[in-house]
């Protein structure tokens, strides 16, 4: 880290949450419609953190970009909350960041009013200044520019700031926002794609507490 921080801007999926199943019912509620077949979990697991109209140019082709974004947010309205669990340790671990000091915020590439749901589901919204999302910031990752404003939000400078997510693409985003970046394991970026980074990679989010001070 080049100096101490002051705040930390997180990603959601594969980082604070594991919301594979939900994204996974909705994806395949798309496939359904077009008579695909469906994918297990961990394939989508794979395919999720570029934005929705990637993924669904991936998973139900992309002549069906538009119609199978309609069929993927009525489903996911209905699977979010239920298809999305607490990171080990979610709470326990934003506690103890909060009781250091830290402000915290989120910028990820699901919109950001699913977002706000989810966290207020895991009673983890409280924790954040701000959460951000392509609708809201008019962009999406590795644009920084949901990242800046949480910045903003947060009141923090880019030199006291430190970027957490799970994927290459986070560690591309905070470059570009001009922060540092940790990354977590088990998302949707493999081990040898956050190693080939060169940014710190810890196994978990309670991990965090090892290299935040």
């Amino acid at each position: 880290m080049s100096r101490r921080k002051r705040g930390i801007v997180f990603d959601l999926d594969g980082t604070l949450i594991d919301g594979y199943e939900g994204i996974a019912t909705a994806v395949n509620a798309a496939r359904a419609a077009f008579r695909l077949p469906a994918l297990p979990v961990d394939d989508v697991r794979g395919r999720v953190g570029a934005g929705l109209s990637h993924l669904m140019a991936e998973t139900v082709g992309a002549d069906r970009v538009a119609e199978g974004t309609a069929i993927f947010r009525e489903a996911y309205d209905r699977a979010c909350l239920a298809g999305s669990r607490p990171a080990p340790g979610l709470l326990e671990t934003l506690d103890a960041l909060h009781d250091r000091g830290y402000a915290m915020s989120v910028a990820s590439n699901k919109p950001a009013a699913y977002s706000e749901r989810i966290l207020e589901g895991l009673d983890a919204r409280r924790y954040f200044r701000a959460i951000e999302g392509p609708e809201t910031a008019g962009a999406l990752k590795p644009d920084p520019a949901m990242i800046l404003a949480c910045l903003r939000a947060m009141a923090v400078a880019r030199s006291e700031a430190v970027y957490v997510g799970d994927m290459a693409l986070d560690a591309e985003a905070g470059v570009r926002a001009g922060v540092d970046v940790v990354l977590i394991a088990g998302g949707s970026s493999s081990p040898s794609e956050l190693s080939a980074t060169g940014r710190p990679v810890v196994a978990s989010l309670a991990g965090l507490l090892r290299v935040l001070p």
